[in-house]
């Protein structure tokens, strides 16, 4: 067609066409702009991957309620468990692309299951947009009062003497309490054994009972048992104590210098969502995690407040898939 025009002719087509591709952007930024405005529409749901009473859905469920305040819009929380956190992310991806679902995403999800996994239902980068973290924790080496060892030192001395005797429970293949499990493995040789479960909770539950006998469990969800005398702290992952349980020493402090491991916690919604409505969400959750009940909540779990833009929590989670991918590497961890 353009072989027939003549150069004017080409020219004025070219304007033409120009100027209809300015329209259509100019209408779809207008559609953008009137969807953030009227955004919420209904009911908001936050997708927990992991099953109620862990880590994941009380932090999920402490920003619940005043986000929905803040939206105007009730939020629910619909916790998908299993596989380590993906059949929760992949229903998440799957969501209509309106800020209407959102995604309670872990370093698991996010940062370890790529490396973990040989095949993964969704795509942690190109199927999510990055919201903000909500908070960062330390996890915690916890065993049923019954066990024989009460120190880091106790505990590697009795593997060694035992080996494949020392069981740990984890909220899952690929969750952040199994990868420290394994990063404490690698690096001390106890020779342990790995009982994953589909969540948090129902691996608590069992270590209570005695079925199983030690855990690199989230603050959040083993701390009220710590203080109820029902678990033994022997040590925490990160490289500082934690002023929660300033008592309880460090695993480096502890005999295996250089550990460090944090469970991190942050929202997403899908990819594709209006750039207007990403940042009505962001500035939504970043009143929410400023307001001192908040605050105050989160941290009793043991957590920080991590709010963030997007952005920096997109670059933050590019690191972090590196960190653990190497992690993943040397250990020769694998979830297949």
């Amino acid at each position: 067609m353009l072989d027939n025009l003549s150069t004017y002719g080409r020219r004025g087509f070219a304007v033409r066409l120009l100027a209809a591709a300015s329209v259509a952007a100019t209408g779809l930024g207008v559609a953008a702009t009137a969807a953030a405005q009227t955004f919420p529409t209904k009911p908001i749901t936050i997708v927990v991957p992991f099953s109620a009473g862990g880590t994941t859905d009380i932090l999920a469920r402490i920003v619940a309620q005043p986000l929905g305040t803040e939206l105007g819009q009730p939020v629910v929380i619909d916790n998908r468990a299993g596989a380590g956190g993906n059949i929760g992310a992949a229903i998440a991806a799957k969501a209509p692309a309106d800020g209407h679902t959102l995604f309670m995403g872990t370093v698991g999800t996010h940062a370890i299951n790529a490396s973990l996994y040989k095949k993964l239902p969704y795509d942690p980068i190109k199927d999510f947009a990055p919201l903000s973290r909500v908070a960062s924790v330390p996890n915690l080496l916890v065993a049923h009062p019954s066990r024989p060892y009460k120190t880091i030192k106790e505990l590697i001395a009795y593997g060694k003497a035992n080996p494949g005797k020392v069981n740990y429970a984890s909220a899952g293949s690929g969750s952040s309490i199994h990868l420290s499990g394994e990063l404490f493995e690698s690096m001390t040789k106890v020779g342990m054994v790995h009982i994953p479960y589909r969540g948090s909770a129902p691996a608590v539950n069992d270590l209570l009972a005695g079925q199983v006998d030690i855990m690199f469990d989230n603050m959040p969800s083993a701390i009220q048992h710590v203080r109820a005398g029902k678990l033994r702290a022997i040590a925490v992952t990160t490289a500082k104590r934690s002023d929660q349980l300033p008592q309880v020493p460090t695993i480096a402090e502890s005999g295996v210098p250089g550990y460090e491991a944090t469970s991190w916690f942050g929202l997403f919604t899908n990819a594709g969502t209006p750039a207007p409505v990403v940042a009505k969400l962001n500035a939504a959750l970043a009143k929410v995690l400023a307001q001192p009940d908040v605050k105050k909540r989160i941290a009793e779990q043991g957590g920080m407040i991590q709010a963030e833009t997007p952005e920096q929590f997109a670059a933050f989670i590019q690191a972090e898939s590196q960190k653990w991918g190497k992690v993943v590497r040397d250990s020769g961890a694998t979830a297949d």
